[in-house]
């Protein structure tokens, strides 16, 4: 076995790096939410990058406008990854238990493999697919030690699921724009479309918000989040996905979990010897995915 060669090399550093910060802030956004209304919240997050990200809006030289097909796909991977993820994930978990909803979203590689099979046409060899076992059986242990004491509905669980597809088509979707885009102009004129979508619902909360409670402390979280969640780390996973197929990119999901674990660690949590285990049984399966014959 041989070493990646140096640019598939960044583009994982890319992709670990993107998902990593996406699980680091996840802690962050439950603080959030008890201080913002969770439109409001996204309202805030969509408007703060979109001022940020006006520069990147541009096209680059040389590069023809936008097609009906392209500007479909943008929409359909801000309505997908932004919005309805976020609905199903959110109204998901309040009729789920924490064990229910770990190892249905502990499915991501497996999704994403099977879609990029489907709609890009992607060759998965038996290693990568020993890869993508190895990445969700390693998370899905982690989250079967959840508590499970809350009751799991039918329509809880499913709306996870569709949370867990939208997720995957974000990944494929995204795959696809990269061939066309630049991974900055993906990023801005996603969270654009995020922005249109949400506004209503954001104006139609903040009507009775007291925009005079939260603290300077929270305006400033709130903006950390809106540069993390819109701007950062979804370049970062697009500059990776442009050069690293949607099934392998797939399998470095497994990083938002240990990162956010990772957290939990600085905040004085523990972990046991069996999550010390599945985690390391998930990198195996980023390793399998990475390295080549």
């Amino acid at each position: 076995m041989t070493p990646p060669s140096p640019a598939p090399l960044r583009a994982y550093v890319f992709l670990a790096l993107s998902t990593s910060l996406v699980g680091s802030y996840v802690g962050l956004s439950k603080l959030l939410v008890a201080v913002f209304p969770v439109f409001v919240l996204a309202g805030l997050r969509f408007s703060t990058a979109a001022a940020l990200m006006l520069p990147w809006l541009r096209a680059e030289p040389g590069v023809a406008p936008l097609d009906a097909r392209t500007r479909g796909l943008l929409f359909l991977e801000s309505f997908l990854g932004n919005f309805l993820f976020s609905i199903c994930l959110l109204f998901g978990m309040r009729e789920s238990s924490a064990a229910v909803a770990g190892v249905i979203m502990a499915g991501m590689p497996a999704a994403v493999a099977l879609m990029s099979r489907l709609f890009l046409g992607e060759r998965i060899t038996p290693r990568m697919w020993l890869a993508v076992v190895c990445s969700v059986g390693g998370i899905a242990v982690v989250a079967a030690q959840r508590d499970g004491s809350a009751a799991t509905t039918a329509q809880g669980a499913a709306l996870l699921l569709g949370a867990l597809l939208c997720e995957a088509a974000y990944v494929v979707i995204g795959k696809r724009l990269t061939a066309s885009l630049s991974p900055k102009r993906i990023s801005a004129l996603m969270n654009l479309w995020g922005l249109v979508l949400v506004l209503p619902l954001a104006l139609w909360q903040a009507a009775s918000f007291d925009f005079g409670a939260p603290r300077p402390l929270d305006w400033g979280l709130s903006i950390f989040y809106a540069v993390a969640a819109s701007i950062v780390s979804v370049w970062l996973w697009m500059l990776g996905l442009r050069h690293v197929p949607a099934s392998r990119a797939g399998v470095f999901m497994v990083f938002l979990p240990i990162s956010t674990a990772l957290v939990g660690l600085c905040l004085g949590e523990t972990m046991t010897a069996v999550q010390v285990l599945a985690y390391g049984l998930a990198l195996a399966g980023v390793l399998l995915a990475t390295r080549r014959q």
